[in-house]
Formats: structure tokens, C-alpha cells, sequence
């Protein structure tokens, strides 16, 4: 059984999920996650692109990491995805988002991240950065705190 899991999971790739409340509206919080000029306040140095289906977004960190992602899924104020295009071996082949659900006084937020191709030391790390970059997300829309760019896991 246990070898069979192995290779069933090798065979869809690996996958980073996670959830958090946000107290915000659904609307703010896609804009959070969708705009350019909202994302670059959480994650990305520098950051172009349109919340359109098939659009192409660049998220720029560093010369040596200036990645493309394609929208594969845009429905205002309720889900966004992109599929990594360019960037490297590891993240090309795979899949991130954020869907967006109304819950009591704000929004639970369901991100996740598929597609890994292995269970390696860069996944391990993704998943650590998107859960201390997504708790910036919040602190954000919540609170309108903005880490510094360098500060940013």
C-alpha cells in the first residue's frame, strides 16, 4: 500500500495548501491577490499583469528570479490562479491560487499550489514562504502593514 501512495503521488506531482480567515471583503482580497500594484505589497519586488483569463503576469524578485505565470482562472472576488510559464525547473510545471470564500465577518482564503514535481528541499521551502508571505497578506489587508521587500520570506 504504502508503495502504491509513492507512486501515485509522483505520478500527480506534490501540492502546498493553505487556509487562513482574513478579515477583509471578498473584493479587496482578490484585488490583494489579482493586482499588481496590490501584490508587490506582499510578495513580489515588481509585478505586471491583468486579472484576465489567459493574461501573463511577470513577478520580478531578483534579476535571477524575474518568473511568468499565465492566469489559467479568473472569476472576480472568488478565484484567481496562475500557471508558471517561466521561471525554474521546479516551479514550471506547476499551478498556484487563491480561492476566495465569504465566511462570518471577512473571507477564508484557500491558496494552493500544485503541480511539484518533487518533494524536495525547494518544495519544503515554498511551503514555509507562502504561509509567512500569506500571513503578510494578511497582516495587509488587515492591518495595512507592509514588510519590506528584503524582509519578505
Amino acid at each position: 500500500m504504502e508503495d502504491h501512495q509513492k507512486t501515485s503521488e509522483k505520478a500527480r506531482g506534490y501540492s502546498i495548501y493553505h487556509d487562513l480567515s482574513i478579515a477583509a471583503s471578498p473584493e479587496a482580497v482578490f484585488k490583494a491577490v489579482s493586482l499588481p500594484e496590490h501584490l508587490i505589497n506582499w510578495w513580489p519586488l515588481r509585478c505586471s499583469g491583468t486579472p484576465a483569463k489567459g493574461s501573463t503576469y511577470n513577478f520580478y524578485f531578483t534579476p535571477d528570479y524575474d518568473w511568468y505565470g499565465e492566469v489559467s482562472d479568473c472569476e472576480p472576488n472568488t478565484l484567481f490562479s496562475i500557471k508558471m510559464t517561466r521561471s525554474d525547473a521546479d516551479w514550471d510545471p506547476t499551478s498556484f491560487g487563491f480561492e476566495i470564500e465569504e465566511s462570518g465577518d471577512g473571507v477564508r482564503l484557500h491558496f494552493f499550489h500544485t503541480g511539484w514535481p518533487a518533494c524536495n528541499a525547494h518544495f519544503k521551502t515554498a511551503s514555509y514562504c507562502w504561509a509567512m508571505l500569506l500571513n503578510g497578506l494578511k497582516m495587509y489587508l488587515e492591518k495595512g502593514i507592509i514588510l519590506p521587500f528584503e524582509e519578505r520570506s
